[in-house]
């Protein structure tokens, strides 16, 4: 059959007014000037035999600094340490078998500060120079001891797409990442695959209100991070509040339209 003029423009008069009643959905950039990871924390603790005990957002794996192994990490990819001297360190971060990225952590000569260039490398070939910088809050000498967030600088934002799958679902796209989770309003989790995604990442979304929605991600059907986005009056911006179920910490990240 055929399709009339008047079907077609039934259709297309259709998917605009459900994506009017989308605001969040499009393309976003991630804004660092404007988000906050102020709350986060990273803790490093000195075990027996020479490991140490690296804990953020409420998960932890261990580690040797000095032996170059790789290490599982609860986010199921892997790290390998490098001690460069007693204050300056090297990491080496692999997600299905890929380097992601790469890290010196850098120790302030008062013991102070740590800060962390990374090299992160996105799968759709381009790379991010990024930089934290974290005040110790407690512990010492050396790396051991629990640090917060102060400042964050990212070169090259990731963008994030967020698209209407059907009348009763979204899909999220991280471009850079070429990550996908399309997932229903139905309280069940859908796969998140993509290149550098280990197995066993899930999404689940529920429709919080008509300018919000919420996102659990999970690993092997465990909470990991839970994200509430909300698009502004005027349809420009778009604001993650983030928070992990393991912890007390809340981020902010804050995307443009594109």
């Amino acid at each position: 059959m055929v399709p009339t003029r008047l079907t077609i423009l039934a259709a297309v008069g259709a998917a605009a007014l459900i994506a009017a009643e989308a605001p969040y959905a499009g393309k976003w950039k991630l804004n660092p000037a404007k988000s906050d990871f102020g709350e986060t924390t990273v803790t490093y603790e000195q075990l027996a035999g020479g490991e140490m005990k690296a804990t953020a957002d409420g998960q932890a794996y261990t580690f040797k600094p000095d032996d170059g192994k790789e290490y599982p990490t609860p986010w199921g990819g892997t790290v390998s340490w490098k001690t460069i001297d007693t204050h300056t360190w090297q990491t080496t971060i692999k997600a299905n078998g890929k380097v992601t990225s790469t890290e010196t952590l850098k120790l302030s000569t008062d013991g102070k500060t740590l800060t962390v260039d990374s090299k992160n490398i996105k799968a759709n070939g381009d790379s991010s120079k990024d930089a934290a910088v974290f005040e110790r809050l407690s512990g010492g000498p050396g790396l051991a001891g629990k640090w917060k967030t102060k400042n964050v600088k990212i070169s090259s934002p990731g963008v994030l797409e967020v698209a209407l799958n059907g009348s009763d679902g979204l899909t999220l796209s991280f471009l850079d990442e070429k990550a996908t989770c399309a997932a229903r309003f139905d309280g069940k989790d859908y796969p998140a695959t993509g290149p550098i995604w280990p197995p066993g990442w899930t999404c689940v979304v529920a429709k919080d209100s008509a300018r919000s929605f919420d996102v659990t991600w999970k690993k092997d059907g465990k909470p990991m991070f839970k994200g509430k986005f909300s698009a502004s009056a005027d349809g420009k911006i778009l604001t993650e509040d983030g928070s992990t179920p393991a912890t007390t910490e809340k981020t902010k990240a804050v995307y443009d339209r594109q």
